[in-house]
């Protein structure tokens, strides 16, 4: 008779998945919150009823897995990402980048003032800065929204997405020079690391178009092919240890900006991306733990609070040069709230390097929580205020 013990380590994410997508849909139905908000609660509570069931390591398949769902979704984020927009309105630009910056310094500020270590401000700082494209283009599509609030707070995630990575790279970088003497070679190698993964990214945004269009295939649904690339691509990036996040990003700008139209792309990827969106989700919060969360509550709250209040209130100073109202404006920075799924990722990425930064960033545990719960809900209501979602049959 096998143990238990065993079972329940086998049945454990496939259960855990199970269950996410099953609340998921009966909570979206009953009380129309997102259903990403759903998967990562019964996530966090499924992993620490079974911790053991749902362990994950740098080099598992699930983390593997999770790095291909969030590759999926960044192809089709970057796919809908319109650079001819940011040369004719580059407005759009300069908020992404001071709402970026004032959230950096912000956060930074306040983590050095609780007697937080510089460097470990830094990274908090950095990770703060970002908002995850996972969490926002899954609401944009559960809703169907459309608008000048959705394109711009698409552009804006882009363009915070990349200042994140980039400054925590660097920052990362330095905590390698801790260790290894050489500022020279950190710094170096986080730069070179961004140039591969984009110019991986780019490459095959122009060569997946470019067989498509030699087989006579352009016509065609091209949700396959791209697949195909982003899984290459994917593991390109574990292979050579560069950013899957970079690469998969830029592989949807090249592609959309390659000139090929195709006649159909499904959105979400079809049923294996909505698959994987649920195993992503509930990924982004199996590795925290409960007193992780409690001891950084405090902290990890009034973080947030002044993340929301940055990002919104920049974003809304520069709305009339960019050409749309204050309240379009404050409503486009109150839905670069997600930040979850993109945090865990890169994080999870440092554990190749040998580097576990989350058991220094107590206050990050709470903030991935809380905002793997509320960030959809508050993207979500901000593009119903916005009127940019069609009205929805009540059930």
């Amino acid at each position: 008779m096998p143990d238990i013990q065993v079972i329940m380590t086998e049945l454990g994410w496939p259960l855990a998945i199970a269950l996410a997508w099953l609340s998921g849909e009966l909570m979206h139905r009953w009380t129309r919150l997102p259903r990403i908000s759903v998967y990562g609660l019964v996530g966090f509570f499924m992993a620490q009823a079974l911790p053991a069931a749902l362990s994950s390591g740098a080099s598992s398949n699930v983390t593997m897995l999770a790095n291909l769902a969030f590759g999926l979704i960044l192809f089709e984020f970057g796919y809908r990402i319109n650079l001819n927009w940011l040369r004719i309105n580059p407005w759009i630009a300069v908020s992404g980048l001071a709402e970026s910056a004032a959230t950096f310094g912000v956060v930074y500020l306040i983590s050095h003032l609780t007697g937080m270590p510089s460097l470990t401000s830094l990274l908090l700082a950095s990770l703060a800065m970002s908002t995850s494209p996972a969490g926002v283009l899954r609401v944009i599509n559960e809703e169907d929204s459309s608008g000048q609030v959705t394109e711009r707070v698409l552009h804006l995630v882009a363009i915070n997405c990349v200042l994140a990575v980039f400054v925590f790279k660097v920052v990362v970088g330095f905590w390698v020079f801790q260790t290894s003497g050489s500022l020279t070679q950190a710094i170096s190698h986080s730069l070179i690391e961004l140039l591969v993964s984009a110019a991986m990214g780019a490459v095959l945004g122009f060569i997946v178009p470019a067989v498509l269009r030699r087989l006579g295939a352009i016509g065609q649904d091209g949700t396959i092919a791209f697949a195909l690339g982003v899984i290459l691509l994917v593991a390109m990036a574990r292979a050579f240890d560069v950013s899957p996040v970079l690469a998969t990003l830029t592989f949807g700008l090249a592609a959309r900006h390659s000139r090929v139209a195709f006649s159909r792309t499904e959105r979400n990827f079809g049923g294996i991306g909505e698959l994987l969106t649920v195993l992503l989700f509930v990924f982004a919060v199996s590795t925290l733990e409960w007193e992780r969360v409690v001891a950084g509550l405090g902290l990890g709250v009034v973080l947030l609070l002044a993340r929301f209040v940055v990002k919104a209130a920049t974003v809304a100073a520069f709305s009339h040069a960019g050409g749309i109202s204050w309240r379009k404006g404050l409503l486009t920075g109150i839905a670069l709230s997600p930040m979850s799924v993109f945090v865990t990722l890169l994080l999870e990425q440092t554990k190749y390097m040998g580097i576990v930064l989350v058991d220094e960033l107590a206050a990050l545990a709470a903030m991935t929580l809380l905002l793997e719960v509320v960030g959809p809900i508050v993207t979500q209501r901000a593009l119903i205020w916005a009127n940019e979602t069609p009205a929805k049959e009540e059930h």
